[in-house]
């Protein structure tokens, strides 16, 4: 069927700079514009510059995760699970995918608290 595709679209705006750089870094890598950009939005490093709404927003994150959690438990140790085998598999993926990007993101930010004569490589400079 024409026009129909499997997975959903995501489209963003960049400058004409912006483009000719990433279509430079593309052509660089060998690699279809599709997979760069899965591999560059899923394997890049982000600095993170703390807010105080994305920690709030992260808390929230978490607390639903250890409701759910908490709920399902309670279920395992009833013995009255009532989470569909695909509900259980959806809620593992949506955990996963939470606790990883927030992994990701602290890891970004490991800067603020990592002893500074260690050097970004973690040997005291030395490579």
């Amino acid at each position: 069927m024409s026009g129909v595709h499997k997975y959903p679209t995501i489209s963003f705006r960049v400058s004409p700079r912006q483009r000719e750089e990433m279509e430079a870094r593309i052509m660089a890598s060998g690699l279809a514009k599709k997979d760069y950009f899965i591999r560059s939005c899923m394997n890049n490093r982000v600095c993170v510059v703390g807010k105080k709404e994305l920690v709030y927003r992260l808390v929230e994150e978490l607390k639903m995760m250890q409701t759910n959690i908490r709920e399902v438990t309670e279920q395992f140790e009833r013995e009255d699970v009532c989470l569909t085998s695909e509900g259980l598999k959806d809620m593992r993926n949506d955990c996963l995918d939470m606790l990883k990007a927030i992994i990701w993101m602290l890891d970004g930010a490991k800067y603020l608290w990592q002893d500074e004569g260690q050097g970004k490589n973690g040997n005291g400079g030395r490579n």
